[in-house]
């Protein structure tokens, strides 16, 4: 053999043992099989789960194949309707639950069986507007039907019940996905359920649950440890993975830049850098540097970022469905989206917004493959799944009502969503699929992105949770101390007029929590400990105290109890008596408490008039009592920044530019700035 001849064989060889390499890795262990529903497959030494049930071994069954060649297999072997199924997100039901619909003024608990919802088609409560006929109502589907006959892979999971309780729903859902069909196992994704929250409702959070509870995400920024930040995903995620919560629609990269806008209690504030630094810390801690069967798929939202809507409006509405950049800073939105990007996030969710007055096409970004396709793939580089928020379709179809339901599909399609939230039914989707309206290499290059999730999640080897082991993990003790160091962290200390804090021993506290809730005959609640634990005196009436503690947490209306009306930020326009605060305030030296889930204007009730008797003011960011009394009492010393600017009036907030950071809104502007926080001397 020729030196020339030999060189060409061994490069051939090479290149033969490369392609072999990529799509088998024969070094790999026999991984853990779990199955309830089919039949192992013993081959070479190794078993595989006969997921079609046709007794042989497929390419996407085996385990030791690359992820490409296995998604591009099943690929080949699922059906218009299997693919069309496939795209679709819809809500799913326990069988007895009641309206999807949570009061956040009431219990949200629920505590239904564990058995899968039946039902067929199922219509809720109107969550998007109180206006009749102004939106569909949303929808859910039966679990089985969504299964078998609509053959949905994707649900999103939004009941509050018990750790054990999930996990069995989780299961039997699997158990049923696994006896169908080609045996594709199902993705369970859920918001957030993690924090402690005012606007508990569908879409939003779940707020206070089984799991580990920690402050709100303004909290998590405003705790200024970045460290801490990725432990708090990292436990999270070891939650939801126990309970077979794999995906999250989570977390928000919008910026915080329009003060009035209802969303800003999910986002981590105004400061484009400070907030790519969180995203970063949250997407590693839940999905790690790569997906793996240990992690929780992340689907950062909402992309280009939603935070300067007209007048602060919200577009789940058609009176709030503009989004303007009258700052020239739209740039500024995508800092935090790169950094998702950069950290691997699984899937972007475009807003309902439409971008006004910009070079984009004025339609909602679900539908404008300018914002889309053209900056989020292109130009970003973003190779992952394009979620649609919920409803783009037929809720919230800004800029293309006049379109049908099959032509939105195809603009949606064509612009690049490739997963779609809000209905069970893929009759109109599969319609416009059939129709030869689309390229199906549209369909199929969504179909592989979706394939590829749940193969990098190791949900086709096993999907399945161990539901006893899911009540130790869920909410733990050590958990929680974690996230009880975490409240206190995030709490913010602005003013500490004559060094009147920490309070000290033996002091006589006046400590009141003042939060207006439906049906409450009062909106204070005076604490009264059944075990008093600190050096210090709690008394019943303000006459009686050295000291008032006042918290207030103002009122603003939930998202979806929006009307359209004018938004303001004052005290007294977001249920707040203001002449029962200064008159409290006015009888004791004050400790002025404020949760903040918006940036308040406090010019009603901390004012020239009252700020002699108010000798300390604390931000707090959703937090616990027994968090603030040992920051108060010096138990804990505080270390929290602002995750925003708090404007000093409602004139100024009429004035300011809604996509420009409250840090640079201008020096007539703040009273409290961005990242300002003091700690007590030592």
């Amino acid at each position: 053999m020729s030196k020339r001849i030999f060189i060409v064989y061994l490069l051939c060889l090479i290149s033969i043992v490369g392609i072999s390499q990529k799509n088998v890795v024969n070094k790999k262990p026999q991984p853990f099989l779990g199955y309830k529903t089919v039949q192992l497959l013993k081959l070479e030494g190794f078993q595989f789960k006969d997921l079609n049930q046709n007794g042989k071994l497929d390419k996407y069954e085996d385990w030791r194949l690359s992820n490409d060649l296995r998604a591009k297999d099943l690929l080949t072997k699922m059906s218009v309707e299997d693919k069309v199924g496939f795209m679709l997100i819809s809500t799913s039901r326990l069988k007895s639950e009641r309206s999807a619909q949570i009061n956040v003024e009431t219990d949200n608990t629920i505590k239904p069986s564990s058995d899968l919802n039946e039902e067929d088609q199922v219509s809720t409560t109107n969550i998007f507007n109180r206006k009749p006929l102004a939106v569909p109502m949303m929808s859910s589907v039966g679990a089985t039907k969504g299964i078998t006959k609509f053959h949905l892979r994707h649900f999103i999971f939004r009941a509050n019940v018990s750790a054990r309780v999930t996990a069995e729903w989780t299961n039997k859902l699997q158990a049923l996905a696994e006896s169908d069909g080609l045996g594709i196992p199902v993705i369970i994704a859920s918001n957030p359920r993690n924090h402690i929250t005012k606007d508990a409702s569908i879409g939003l959070s779940v707020g206070a649950t089984t799991f580990s509870n920690w402050p709100g995400e303004l909290g998590l920024s405003a705790m200024r440890d970045l460290k801490l930040v990725r432990e708090f995903a990292n436990i999270a995620r070891q939650e939801w993975a126990a309970v077979g919560l794999r995906k999250g629609y989570m977390y928000m990269a919008d910026l915080s830049t329009e003060p009035r806008w209802q969303r800003i209690e999910g986002t981590f504030g105004e400061n484009a850098a400070w907030v790519a630094k969180m995203i970063t810390e949250v997407v590693l801690g839940f999905q790690g540097t790569k997906l793996s069967s240990s992690s929780v798929a992340m689907t950062t939202k909402h992309f280009p970022g939603g935070g300067a809507g007209v007048g602060g409006q919200d577009p789940h509405f058609e009176w709030g469905k503009f989004e303007h950049f009258p700052g020239n800073m739209f740039k500024n939105n995508l800092i935090p989206f790169k950094a998702a990007i950069k950290a691997g996030t699984s899937a972007i969710m475009p807003y309902y917004s439409i971008p006004k007055d910009t070079k984009y096409q004025q339609v909602a970004y679900a539908y404008n493959k300018q914002v889309i396709h053209d900056l989020l793939r292109d130009s970003l580089g973003f190779k992952g799944i394009i979620n649609s928020d919920t409803g783009p379709i037929d809720m919230m179809p800004w800029g293309v009502e006049d379109n049908t339901i099959v032509e939105r599909y195809k603009k949606a399609l064509e612009a690049g969503v490739n997963l779609f939230s809000g209905t069970g039914d893929p009759s109109k989707l599969l319609e416009t699929v059939k129709s030869g309206a689309v390229d199906m290499k549209l369909v199929d290059n969504s179909v592989y992105r979706l394939l590829m999730e749940k193969f990098e999640l190791g949900l086709f080897e096993n999907p399945y949770v161990d539901e006893a082991a899911a009540e130790k993990i869920v909410g733990n003790t050590k958990f929680q101390a974690s996230a009880n160091l975490a409240m206190r962290k995030s709490i913010v200390l602005l003013r500490n007029e004559t060094q009147s804090l920490p309070l000290k021993p033996k002091t006589k506290i006046y400590f009141e929590s003042y939060f207006q809730r439906r049906g409450a005959a009062s909106p204070s609640v005076v604490y009264q400990p059944k075990i008093n634990n600190y050096n210090v005196e709690f008394v019943k009436t303000p006459e009686e105290a050295d000291y008032v503690l006042l918290w207030l947490t103002p009122g603003s209306k939930s998202l979806f109890q929006s009307d359209g009306s004018p938004i303001y930020l004052s005290m007294s326009k977001n249920a707040v008596d203001v002449k029962y605060v200064n008159t409290l305030t006015a009888k004791k030296p004050t400790i002025l408490v404020i949760n903040y889930t918006n940036p308040w204007v406090i010019d009603e009730i901390y004012n020239s008039q009252t700020i002699k008797n108010i000798k300390g003011v604390i931000a707090t960011f959703g937090t616990t009592n027994e968090a603030l009394l040992d920051v108060v009492l010096g138990k804990f010393n505080p270390t929290g920044k602002m995750p925003f600017t708090t404007p000093i009036s409602d004139a100024a907030v009429g004035k300011q530019l809604s996509d420009v950071p409250g840090y640079l809104k201008g020096k007539d502007y703040a009273l409290f700035k961005f990242d300002e926080g003091i700690s007590y001397k030592k």
